[in-house]
């Protein structure tokens, strides 16, 4: 197992969430070695003809990430792991944005104000404060799994 690599605990917790594996024919690489290849893109930023041979082929990879990023599954994982965290009151939904390192694009200027759409819930994933310490391990899977949402949706 690598350093980036899903520890046993948040296999277990995802597995469950994961689609059925596996067509008729032919040989497929597990869910489990393909998320670790995308996490280790994710966290590398490496290309993906450059990914190590342990994750397998860097096709499979590619293409599963692909799928899933198109069919939501990177985005229910993610929903899942920070509704049980939620759940445990782990999570912290306030942000804090500095503005002094906020800067609008030089063409941002005169843009029309216009409202923007009514969304569910749509913020961003913050630590944990206080006393709330729920499993760590939910905490740094969440974090993770953002990643891979923001680099499907890129």
């Amino acid at each position: 197992m690598g350093r980036g690599d899903l520890t046993n605990a948040e296999w277990e917790r995802v597995e469950p969430l994961l689609p059925e594996g596996g067509r008729r024919g032919g040989r497929w690489n597990d869910h489990r070695t393909t998320i670790n290849g995308v996490l280790y893109r994710a966290r590398t930023g490496l290309p993906l003809r450059d990914l190590p041979e342990r994750f397998g082929s860097w096709i499979t990879v590619y293409k599963r990430h692909r799928r899933w990023s198109a069919d939501g599954t990177w985005q229910m994982l993610l929903t899942a792991i920070q509704a049980e965290q939620d759940a445990e009151g782990c999570l912290d939904w306030d942000i804090a944005v500095d503005s002094t390192t906020v800067r609008a694009h030089q063409h941002a200027a005169g843009a029309p104000r216009t409202p923007p759409p009514p969304t569910a819930r749509g913020r961003e994933m913050g630590d944990a404060a206080g006393t709330n310490r729920g499993d760590p391990m939910l905490a740094t899977l969440a974090v993770r799994l953002v990643e891979v949402v923001r680099l499907g949706s890129a």
